[in-house]
């Protein structure tokens, strides 16, 4: 019992970072898309 609320901490922390990652993935095709009018999934290779 005592050992979850470290893991639950882990979990959250976790959780938010790939949530904040996706974001900015998402993030990155919405500014592409706008800008060309085309998906372009390099945008990785080229930014």
């Amino acid at each position: 019992m005592s050992d979850l609320l470290p893991q639950l901490t882990q979990q959250l922390f976790n959780g938010l970072s790939l949530g904040a990652i996706y974001a900015l993935i998402a993030i990155g095709y919405t500014m592409v898309y706008g800008i060309i009018g085309m998906i372009n999934f390099a945008h990785g290779d080229i930014y």
